[in-house]
């Protein structure tokens, strides 16, 4: 029966008290906890962004980082190249892959050789070869680096470990074979 309101005596609906609430399906929680964790993760995220703002961070190149087989196993020289100077950028770049680089000095006492003296052994001292060579890796580096360096060995001793020269070096393998030289 309807019932009436004391001030307006008009007739007002019975009011009916709310469906208790239905339990959810396990399709309807699983979407419900998915959006409150990526809520959460999105929260987490610009707080992290917001934390680190201040950090400065070099950018990573995929090729710096060096990749090497659980069990040590003695690799096989690349194919050679039929052109003198990548070819010999190509054994360069393999002897320092496997043998070592250093920086500072010419060889390390364990062996291990810097950019030049890595050129220089592979060109069994052919001054014209080592010469060619050592122009093409000058090139190479500064089409990377700019004007930064004014040579080989300056470029060489910048850098705390063999990741980036060594891939340049490779690089420079590239760049001699693609021209012929």
């Amino acid at each position: 029966m309807p019932q009436t309101h004391p001030a307006t005596g008009q007739a007002t609906p019975a009011t009916v008290p709310p469906a208790p609430p239905t339990a959810l399906s396990l399709e309807e929680r699983l979407v419900l906890t998915n959006t409150e964790m990526t809520t959460r993760l999105d929260e987490a995220s610009v707080a992290y962004e917001v934390n680190t703002a201040h950090i400065e961070t070099e950018p990573v190149t995929l090729a710096d980082v060096v990749t090497v087989p659980l069990t040590p196993t003695l690799q096989p020289p690349p194919q050679p190249s039929s052109t003198p100077v990548a070819a010999v950028l190509q054994r360069a770049h393999h002897r320092l892959l496997t043998g070592g680089w250093c920086a500072g000095t010419f060889q390390s006492e364990d062996g291990a050789l810097c950019l030049f003296g890595a050129i220089r052994t592979e060109s069994h001292r052919d001054f014209a070869l080592e010469m060619s060579a050592m122009a093409v890796l000058l090139e190479a580096i500064r089409r990377q680096f700019g004007d930064r360096f004014e040579s080989v060995p300056s470029f060489n001793d910048a850098h705390q470990d063999g990741r980036v020269p060594i891939r340049i070096l490779g690089q420079a393998a590239d760049l001699a074979h693609a021209r012929g030289l």
